[in-house]
C-alpha cells in the first residue's frame, strides 16, 4: 500500500510538472499573442496614421494640381484673347500699312507739286527782287522830286514871312489863293488899285523863288487859275474866269521888268500858262455850304517836270504791291 502511495505521487508531480509547463508555455503563449498584438496595433495605427498623411498629401497634390490646372485653363483664355488681339492687330497694321502705303503716294505727289511750285515760286522771288529793285530805285526819285517840291514850299514860306508879307499858300501844293473880291469888282474882271498893290506884293516874290537856279530845272509850269462862284450861267463864269486869270497874268508880265532879269523873264515867258475854270471846285465852308465868296478867286502855282512823272511811279509801285500780294498769296 505504501508503494502505490509514492507511485501515485510520482503521476501527480509529474502531471503538476507538466501542468505547470503548458501554463507556462500558454502564459508565454500569451505574451508574444500580447506583444504581437501590440506590434499589430503598433504597425495598424502607424499604417492608419501613414494612410492619413497620404490622403492629406494626394489632397494637397490634388488641390495642387487643379489650382494649376484653373491657373493653366485662365492662361490658356488669356492666350485665346491675346491671339484674337493679335489677329485684330495684325488686320489693323495691315489696314495701316495699305493706308501708308496710300500717303506714300500722296506725298509724292505732293513732293512733285511742291517742287513745281518752288520753281514758280523761284522765278516770281526773282520777280519781284527785280521789281523790288525797281521799286526802291523810282521811290528814290519820287522822295527826291518830293523833296523838291517841298524844298519850294518851304522857301515860299520861308521868303514871305522875310518880307512880312501875309498870304494863303497851301503847305502841299505851294498854291498861292487870291481874293478875287479884293482884286476885282463884283462881275468884272479890270484889275483894281486894291488888286495891283496886291499882286505887287505877292508876284515878285513867288516868281523869283520858282525862277531860282536850283529850282528851275524842275520847274514845268507856272499857272494862274481864275474861278467864279456858282452863281449864273456857266459859260459866262467860264469867261469871266479866263479874262480874270488873264489880267492877273497880263500885269505880271508888266510889272516883270521890276524884279527880273532878262533870263528869267524869257523863263516866265515860257513857263507860264492861264486857264479859267468857271465855277468848278467851290469852295465849301464848315456845314458843307458853298461860300461864295471864297469861291471867287485867283490862284497862282506851279507844276514841276516830274509831276507826271510821280504819278506814273506810283502806279507802277501800286501794280508791284498788286503783284507783291498776288504772289503772297499763291
Amino acid at each position: 500500500m505504501r508503494r502505490r502511495k509514492k507511485s501515485e505521487s510520482n503521476g501527480f508531480n509529474i502531471w503538476r510538472s507538466y501542468s505547470d509547463m503548458m501554463a507556462g508555455v500558454l502564459l508565454l503563449f500569451v505574451l508574444i499573442m500580447c506583444v504581437t498584438l501590440f506590434q499589430a496595433q503598433k504597425n495598424y495605427d502607424e499604417s492608419i496614421k501613414e494612410r492619413d498623411e497620404k490622403i492629406a498629401m494626394q489632397e494637397q497634390y490634388t488641390l495642387e494640381i487643379l489650382a494649376q490646372q484653373n491657373a493653366l485653363e485662365e492662361k490658356e483664355g488669356l492666350l485665346k484673347d491675346q491671339d484674337e488681339q493679335l489677329k485684330t492687330q495684325d488686320e489693323k497694321l495691315e489696314e495701316q500699312k495699305m493706308l501708308l502705303a496710300e500717303l506714300a503716294a500722296k506725298l509724292k505727289e505732293q513732293e512733285a507739286t511742291l517742287q513745281t511750285q518752288e520753281k514758280t515760286l523761284n522765278q516770281q522771288q526773282a520777280d519781284l527782287d527785280e521789281k523790288t529793285a525797281l521799286l526802291a530805285d523810282q521811290q528814290a526819285q519820287i522822295d527826291q522830286i518830293i523833296g523838291v517840291k517841298a524844298e519850294v514850299v518851304e522857301s515860299l514860306k520861308k521868303e514871305f514871312a522875310n518880307n512880312n508879307v501875309n498870304v494863303d499858300i497851301d503847305a502841299q501844293t505851294g498854291a498861292l489863293t487870291l481874293n478875287a473880291n479884293v482884286m476885282f469888282d463884283y462881275d468884272e474882271a479890270e484889275l483894281t488899285e486894291e488888286g495891283k498893290a496886291a499882286l505887287e506884293a505877292v508876284l515878285p516874290i513867288y516868281c523869283k523863288v520858282l525862277l531860282e537856279e536850283k529850282h528851275l530845272p524842275y520847274l514845268a509850269e507856272i499857272i494862274i487859275d481864275g474861278y467864279t462862284d456858282t452863281d449864273g450861267d456857266y459859260s459866262y463864269n467860264l469867261e469871266l474866269s479866263q479874262q480874270r486869270s488873264l489880267a492877273v497874268a497880263q500885269y505880271l508880265l508888266d510889272i516883270q521888268y521890276e524884279f527880273l532879269n532878262d533870263s528869267e523873264i524869257k523863263s516866265l515867258e515860257n513857263y507860264l500858262t492861264v486857264n479859267g475854270h468857271s465855277m468848278a471846285n467851290p469852295i465849301l465852308d464848315a456845314e458843307g455850304n458853298v461860300d461864295k465868296d471864297a469861291s471867287r478867286r485867283v490862284e497862282v502855282k506851279f507844276r514841276l517836270k516830274d509831276d507826271e512823272m510821280i504819278e506814273e511811279l506810283n502806279k507802277i509801285m501800286s501794280n508791284a504791291e498788286t503783284a507783291a500780294a498776288d504772289t503772297a498769296q499763291q
